[in-house]
């Protein structure tokens, strides 16, 4: 305060007028030359698809006109005399400010560039857009922390007692952060080991879906249902995950049960009538089908094969056509399907297959 009235007392009011002018029309001007110069740059960037376009819509998006303002204070300054050290606080400031815009012009550059090659692999390369994406994310964090480091040694602020400081605090602050750190070395291990990559479908305990995005700290994936799940990605390396993109091939069993009266023969054939079903279809591999089991109202077979694809999509047109291929074949054999039923027999009626033992016998002639 006893610098500003000094300040005050050393220039006249016409001064002090000429130089709120200054700092009005450099802000004023700043405003307009961004607001024209965001909007040449948008229509050059519709009409043409030169990146470079693209690239100085971001520095200018990025422009903060409060980290600009110290500019128009220094310009206005320009024109008082101000006590010594009040000039090296707005010259402080300044350099302060213009390393923060800085900071921000090259995080936006990165942002976007990366942005743009993950858009460019998205649905491609999964493994290239989960790679690029942690990157991105990191050289943020390296410009951000090497901004501040230039912005406490231009304080004269002492950068290697500092890092001491942190060395010798480092333990409570590890202690401290123990979740964070844990995330970020799960996110590192997800980017070396590559258990899952952005686009992959997963399964981790009854949640399910494809991942959209992977982080320093989460793991976001999109469910079935359409809700977006975030998980911790330490959590989410200590479960179970089953990565269904990775699939080369899905092995398919499923039974079907015919009735008790189908005669012995077409129970014979019935595994050469599966077999034949499946190899009806494209993109299958048979495995085996056998007569499995008497169940309580079907004599039961299960039968296995290989679709020779990981999508589901496709396993399900192909198990489509194979029931259908099923009911077919059995309609032409006469194969009745079995469905729960319950039969009562009389007391003294022996059973035989085939045979109902509730139809009248017809009577026996002795000689």
């Amino acid at each position: 305060m006893k610098l500003l009235l000094q300040a005050w007392h050393a220039n006249a009011l016409y001064d002090w007028t000429i130089a709120a002018a200054i700092v009005a029309g450099v802000v004023v001007a700043t405003l307009v030359i961004k607001y024209a110069a965001l909007r040449v740059v948008t229509v050059l960037s519709r009409r043409t698809a030169m990146p470079i376009a693209g690239f100085l819509a971001q520095a200018i998006t990025a422009t903060k006109v409060w980290l600009l303002f110290p500019l128009a204070i220094y310009a206005g300054a320009s024109v008082v005399d101000l006590p010594r050290k009040l000039e090296q606080l707005v010259d402080t400031v300044v350099v302060v400010a213009l390393m923060l815009q800085a900071a921000l012009w090259a995080s936006r550059f990165i942002r976007g560039s990366f942005e743009r090659q993950i858009t460019r692999r998205r649905g491609v390369d999964g493994e290239a857009v989960t790679t690029l994406a942690l990157l991105g994310v990191a050289a943020r964090v390296f410009i951000w922390v090497l901004t501040g480091l230039l912005v406490l040694n231009h304080l004269k602020f002492d950068i290697t007692a500092l890092i001491a400081g942190l060395g010798i605090g480092g333990v409570a602050v590890a202690l401290a952060v123990q979740n964070v750190r844990g995330d970020l070395f799960a996110s590192l291990s997800i980017a070396l080991d590559k258990p899952f990559v952005v686009g992959d479908f997963v399964v981790v305990g009854e949640l399910r879906g494809t991942v959209e995005h992977i982080g320093l700290k989460t793991t976001h994936v999109r469910s079935l249902d359409g809700e977006l799940i975030v998980f911790s990605n330490a959590d989410l390396l200590q479960s179970r995950i089953r990565n269904f993109k990775r699939m080369q091939q899905r092995r398919v069993a499923f039974k079907v049960g015919v009735t008790y009266d189908t005669p012995l023969a077409k129970l014979e054939r019935m595994p050469a009538i599966l077999r034949e079903a499946i190899e009806h279809c494209d993109r299958t591999r048979f495995d085996r089908a056998h007569f499995a089991a008497y169940g309580d109202f079907a004599l039961q077979y299960e039968v296995v094969y290989y679709v020779l694809s990981p999508e589901f999509n496709v396993y399900m047109d192909i198990q489509q056509a194979i029931n259908l291929e099923i009911y077919k074949r059995f309609a032409e054999e006469g194969i009745e399907f079995a469905y729960p039923t319950q039969s009562v027999y009389l007391q003294g009626a022996a059973y035989r297959p085939g045979v109902d033992p509730l139809e009248p016998r017809k009577p026996s002639r002795s000689i």
